[in-house]
């Protein structure tokens, strides 16, 4: 007991050093509890993952072939440990022949795509700019027709990673997510997703499936890293800071678009049955002995351009993956112009809020529906288009949705709820 008396004694005594070594020991505990967590994470997915490594194949089946495209610098440079550590383990333990490509600098993976001969999956290991780079190689291929219908697996390495809130369900532990992602991609369920064509006046098109953004919201946005030593007030610094060179500050162009078009019916994920061979004569044979048919030139209405002039304080060009429905009639991307009558304190709310969600069409904004628009800019316009998150010079675009072009890997239950919605 007197022994108990003089720990307590000094630990009054020194209570400074007292509540310093409790707060460190808290702060042990808790982060030794959280890797505690992580690792069971890593331990049940990787179980999970053997189920799929145990299943017999025929022997004239061949392994599937996966190639993963790794950014080693996303995520500050954490992305090769992230991969490593909680989804190369499930991807070989699966069974799946991989070989990974890390990039070594930017717009590399639009190369190696390019060159990319034949895959089963094509895995993206990385944030929103290594997504962005893998699409715009594919699509550029000349076979890209039949290449595009390769399944695309996410794994969300990056800083932003905005498709990740589409295909997996939310959640604010990394190892979590990374390991759903992974496992995600052996369960085989796949959504269809609209990319955004945008072709300037020389160079090749780029593509996206998040969207395009050029204004203040942006350019502010892109700045607060600048005001790092503010810690959490940075981005409002940022947006504070924007609002004293210039006011109020407008973006003007002139926009032309066309409407949205009608959706087709979605082709079936499972390739029909061939018919017997006696049909298969027959079809070629009634084809050889028809009568050649004639073609008749049918005039095309001229298409029903609508115009408009913008002057806005950001304006967006949006696909709908963030909020995909499998039941919708009509093919559109969205066209959100943000009004510029704000007063500075409403720019600063509203940009902090653009942060958290930049794909958000705020209150009060002009929406515009199209499948296909010309923007013109003012000559000698400065500034930046930031395109899924990356960064391309501002200038006079062209941009068409291509509906359902491409097919990502998702959640099973994602898609349940997608189904579901569509009823």
């Amino acid at each position: 007991m007197a022994k108990v008396v003089r720990i307590v004694k000094t630990l009054r005594n020194h209570w400074k050093k007292s509540t310093v070594g409790f707060c460190l020991l808290g702060y042990g505990g808790h982060w030794a509890y959280g890797k505690y967590c992580d690792n069971l994470l890593r331990r049940a997915a990787c179980q999970e993952a053997q189920v799929f490594g145990d299943e017999l194949i025929h022997p004239s089946i061949a392994v599937k072939k996966a190639t993963v495209f790794l950014n080693p610098a996303a995520c500050k440079g954490k992305a090769r440990n992230l991969f490593e550590k909680n989804a190369a383990p499930i991807l070989n333990l699966a069974g799946i022949d991989i070989t990974v490509v890390k990039t070594d600098y930017e717009g590399q993976a639009k190369q190696l795509l390019e060159l990319m001969e034949g895959t089963d999956l094509i895995i993206v290991a990385g944030g929103n700019g290594t997504l962005q780079e893998v699409i715009t190689g594919l699509l550029r291929r000349a076979d890209q027709a039949s290449f595009s219908k390769v399944p695309i697996g996410f794994i969300p390495l990056g800083m932003t990673n905005t498709l990740s809130r589409t295909l997996y369900p939310e959640t604010d532990n990394q190892v979590q997510l990374i390991s759903e992602a992974t496992l995600s991609i052996l369960k085989g369920e796949t959504v269809s997703l609209d990319v955004l064509q945008i072709k300037g006046d020389k160079d090749q098109p780029v593509f996206a499936v998040n969207g395009l953004r050029w204004g203040s919201y942006r350019d502010a946005s892109e700045k607060a890293s600048k005001y790092w030593y503010l810690g959490p007030l940075k981005t409002r610094a940022a947006h504070l800071f924007s609002t004293l060179k210039e006011w109020p500050q407008r973006h003007q162009a002139s926009i032309l678009f066309l409407g949205p078009t009608e959706r087709p019916p979605e082709e079936p994920e499972q390739k029909a049955t061939r018919p017997p061979l006696h049909i298969r004569i027959y079809r070629r044979l009634a084809l050889y002995w028809a009568s050649p048919k004639i073609e008749v030139q049918v005039e095309q209405p001229a298409e029903p351009w609508q115009e408009e002039q913008l002057s806005g304080v950001e304006l967006s060009i949006t696909t709908q993956n963030h909020q995909p429905n499998l039941g919708r009639t009509l093919d559109s991307m969205n066209i959100c112009i943000e009004p510029d009558s704000l007063s500075r304190g409403d720019f600063i709310k509203k940009g902090i809020v653009k942060v958290q969600d930049p794909l958000l069409c705020l209150e009060g904004s002009q929406v515009f529906h199209a499948s296909r628009c010309r923007m013109q800019l003012p000559q000698e316009t400065e500034g930046h288009y930031s395109i899924d998150s990356e960064e391309y010079e501002a200038m006079s675009v062209e941009v068409t949705l291509l509906p359902r072009k491409l097919r990502f890997l998702c959640h099973p239950t994602v898609k349940q709820q997608l189904r579901e919605a569509a009823q």
